[in-house]
């Protein structure tokens, strides 16, 4: 065995030969070191990138990073809070659609947990989100009122964030604070953030949503099945027999009649413009109506966000004013007309004008200044109104609206007297004011008893030349408000609940005759009336011409809108169903036939039906 001496000097070492270096201690410990800090290197930055994803998908919570990582509760604004100062009247403290006190707040209302939509023409994403508030997260004057979101039916889409904010005196509650204007309708119009151009070269193809925010008996015969001895036969009358129960039914209505995807079809069909029928007591009501009060305005609300994001314009339409405009179902309540007539006349015109500044203070925000493109005054004000009266009231409407800065078109009504009655009236406004008249045959027994060819016929050249003359050298701009596929009077509840048909010569079982070509028994309502998977060949070919006709003639005009888009079981009033019946076109700007070609024969078609 040998003995080991301790090295004695450096050189004793650097004399060693390469086989004793190789095999020294002090180097191999020297080279694991650093092994060792290379792994360990490693491991924490896959540690740190590992935590950063965690932190930014906020699977880890950094207290203090930002108002968006606070707690539910702190997400929801206490009345106090303020964010930006609002007007005298919107700051004080004041009475919500349902009649009590709410506590004032200007914060906007803050993204919805469930909102992935742009955030703005002009910003990414709005990537914040937060809880919805609980009952008890509801300032305690607020809860059972309008803006109590935790009592409101369907909250899709709505914006479930606290807020009693209103802009003249309409709440904001349910909205988001930022919007996006960047989709269009089709490949033929412009965005919604583009201007749209003249209505004289491109007109608008649109629809009306009838019978969702205004009730009709014949749209959805459901809500007015009742004893005909209950005297249900129009809003009126069904939210005074339902009573504690109408707000719920109604409500239920309007969340589940029209929904989001009927936006997204209307856009499909090659539709631009959506006209929204509404009644005045989604603004308030009076005295002693019974009618559901403000519930209504947020599904307005929804349905004009619902238009943005396919890229929809809308033409607002006041559908039922105060005291009735017009004796009819549809504007709230039939019998007789109590707007500028009888002795609440007066004052019925005035709260018109009333509602008529709340809403066109509203409308003015920028956020609708590129969806809203028509802002219509009053449908169709009786033909019992003093003329003169009507066209004072029309112009004053006009002036509050234009001055509270409303930016879109406005629209009066013909008031059924025709288009030539108003050559000469209501000048001055340039194409910032819109005659909007209704064609339909089927409500004059002399149209009515038109062949299948001559209300083709009458389409293409007398409505064709009436439109055409409106705008070149009668009043000016012009459009239609309303038309419908049908040909006959026949829909159940059409002319109101109880009533029949002039087709068969049961309108109102007065014993008169049939208005129907053959003017006898044979008249018959079961084909208008029929599934339309029970149509006939020829009536199929009929209806879909009918529908090109009418769409070729209102074109001569600023442009159309359908009545209606959906209905329960009447099919020749829903564009939805015509669609679905292959009777309209895939495509509202691709049609098959128009009035410069010959009218194709409809076989062996009964006159009768």
């Amino acid at each position: 065995m040998a003995t080991l001496s301790p090295p004695s000097t450096a050189a004793s070492v650097a004399d060693k030969p390469p086989s004793s270096l190789a095999s020294a201690p002090k180097p191999r410990r020297k080279r694991l070191m650093w092994i060792c800090v290379g792994v360990a290197v490693a491991i924490g930055v896959v540690v740190a990138i590992v935590l950063a994803v965690l932190i930014t998908n906020k699977v880890i919570n950094v207290k203090g990073s930002s108002s968006a990582d606070a707690s539910p509760e702190a997400a929801v604004a206490s009345p106090s809070q303020s964010s930006e100062p609002s007007s005298d009247s919107d700051r004080s403290a004041k009475s919500d659609p349902n009649g009590q006190t709410a506590l004032t707040r200007s914060a906007r209302p803050s993204a919805t947990a469930t909102s992935t939509r742009p955030s703005s023409t002009s910003s990414a994403p709005e990537s914040t989100s937060v809880s919805c508030p609980k009952k008890t997260d509801i300032p305690s004057a607020a809860r059972g009122t309008y803006f109590d979101t935790t009592a409101w039916l369907d909250m899709t889409d709505f914006n479930c964030t606290y807020t009693d904010e209103t802009v003249g005196g309409l709440p904001l509650v349910g909205l988001d604070s930022t919007w996006d204007d960047s989709a269009r309708a089709n490949p033929n119009v412009p965005a919604l953030n583009k201007p749209w151009g003249s209505y004289n070269s491109r007109p608008a193809r649109g629809v009306n949503l009838g019978g969702w925010l205004s009730l009709e008996p014949f749209i959805t015969p459901s809500l007015f099945a009742y004893d005909s001895s209950l005297g249900v036969v129009d809003e009126y009358s069904l939210s005074k027999y339902l009573g504690a129960k109408a707000a719920a039914t109604l409500e239920k209505h309007y969340s589940t009649f029209v929904t989001e995807q009927d936006f997204k079809s209307i856009a499909d069909a090659g539709l631009d413009h959506i006209r929204i029928p509404f009644s005045y007591w989604a603004v308030e009501t009076y005295d002693d109506d019974p009618y559901v009060s403000s519930i209504s305005w947020r599904y307005l609300l929804r349905g004009i966000e619902w238009a943005r994001k396919y890229g929809l314009r809308i033409k607002l339409d006041l559908h039922g004013l105060p005291g009735s405009q017009n004796s009819w179902n549809h504007s709230g309540r039939q019998g007789k007309v109590g707007f500028l007539l009888g002795s609440s006349g007066a004052k019925n015109a005035q709260r018109a004008l009333d509602i008529h500044d709340k809403l066109s203070k509203f409308f003015a925000q920028d956020r609708y200044k590129n969806v809203i493109a028509f802002y219509g005054l009053a449908n169709e004000p009786g033909r019992d109104l003093d003329l003169d009266s009507l066209v004072s009231w029309t112009a004053e409407a006009y002036k509050i609206i234009k001055d509270n800065g409303v930016s879109a078109i406005q629209v009066f009504s013909d008031a059924l007297r025709g288009l030539p009655e108003w050559q000469g009236r209501l000048q001055g406004y340039g194409n910032s004011l819109v005659v909007d008249t209704h064609q339909y045959v089927i409500f004059d027994p002399a149209l009515l008893a038109f062949k299948h060819t001559a209300k083709i016929t009458f389409a293409c050249e007398t409505w064709t030349e009436q439109v055409s003359d409106s705008v070149s050298s009668g009043f000016g701009p012009t459009m239609v408000g309303e038309w419908s596929q049908a040909d006959t009077d026949c829909t159940r509840h059409l002319n109101g609940v109880g009533n029949g048909a002039r087709w068969t010569g049961t309108f109102l079982a007065d014993g008169s005759s049939p208005a129907c070509p053959t003017g006898d028994k044979q008249c018959s309502c079961e084909m208008a009336n029929a599934d339309p998977s029970d149509y006939s060949p020829e009536y199929k070919l009929f209806l879909k011409t009918w529908a090109e006709a009418q769409m070729h003639a209102f074109e001569k005009s600023w442009g159309w809108f359908y009545w209606t888009w959906k209905t329960e079981s009447a099919p020749l009033w829903s564009y939805q169903a015509g669609l679905a019946a292959g009777i309209m076109p895939e495509k509202a700007y691709q049609r098959d036939w128009d009035c410069s070609k010959p009218i194709p024969s409809f076989g062996k078609l009964p006159e009768f039906v």
